[in-house]
């Protein structure tokens, strides 16, 4: 049987350049673990993606009670929008809001990814993963393409980036020449098949993010990389499937 962890071990924290703050959840398989990033703007703050949900983020995550903060979810599927519910601001595309405000264990692919198969060690008691959903959090901010999430001194364009799922986004910060990417892509194998996703969407997407000046990624999944291996990554896969 697997050990459980304490919920004060749950989580893990680092500080990365650009006032961004990688939380992830380290008990988790790397394939299925969700990448939460914070985002310190000078007004309020920004967190892309919430995780699991399987420990409170706002009890065990001091940093994202100290200011205002919206929280977005890139997509709507389990291992993303876990704590959203948590928070006040809530911001999604419209084409999952109806997920966030009504999920269920299949429409956020709950079923069939969670098992105790995902964990390295389990979240702690009365923690189960048959009985595991996520809890429901309407929007109060829904999120088109071309919009602007403004921290005050920090603008992140949105990006609709369907494929993956219909609502999947990307934030892209000209600035910075920063994006976080979601689940659209990321340093690892792609999910390209679940029972919302569409091929041709799928493709326009890469087409289009590869229009973007990138600097550094922010995935939904695995670790981080710069602008060149952002630029091989989608030209790769554009070229496989134009084979």
């Amino acid at each position: 049987m697997k050990p459980r962890m304490r919920p004060e071990h749950w989580y893990s924290i680092r500080r990365l350049d650009d006032d961004v703050t990688y939380i992830r959840e380290p008990h988790i398989q790397e394939f299925y673990r969700c990448n939460i990033w914070h985002v310190r703007g000078r007004d309020r703050d920004m967190l892309v993606d919430s995780g699991m949900g399987v420990v409170s983020l706002r009890e065990w995550v001091p940093l994202v009670t100290e200011r205002e903060l919206i929280a977005v979810a890139s997509h709507t599927h389990f291992d993303h929008i876990g704590c959203h519910h948590e928070f006040e601001c809530r911001a999604v595309h419209s084409a999952e809001a109806d997920l966030l405000a009504d999920p269920t264990r299949e429409n956020t692919l709950a079923d069939p990814y969670v098992t105790d198969d995902i964990f390295d060690a389990l979240p702690p008691e009365p923690y189960c993963s048959k009985c595991y959903a996520v809890r429901r959090a309407p929007a109060t901010r829904i999120l088109e393409d071309g919009d602007v999430i403004d921290l005050g001194d920090r603008q992140f364009e949105v990006i609709h980036t369907p494929g993956h799922s219909p609502g999947g986004i990307a934030l892209y910060e000209k600035a910075t020449e920063i994006l976080f990417s979601g689940d659209i892509l990321y340093d690892g194998p792609l999910i390209e098949d679940t029972y919302h996703s569409n091929a041709a969407d799928y493709l326009a997407s890469m087409e289009r993010l590869l229009t973007f000046p990138v600097r550094v990624v922010h995935g939904g999944h695995f670790p981080s990389f710069s602008g060149e291996r952002y630029r091989d990554l989608i030209t790769g896969w554009l070229d496989a499937k134009h084979r």
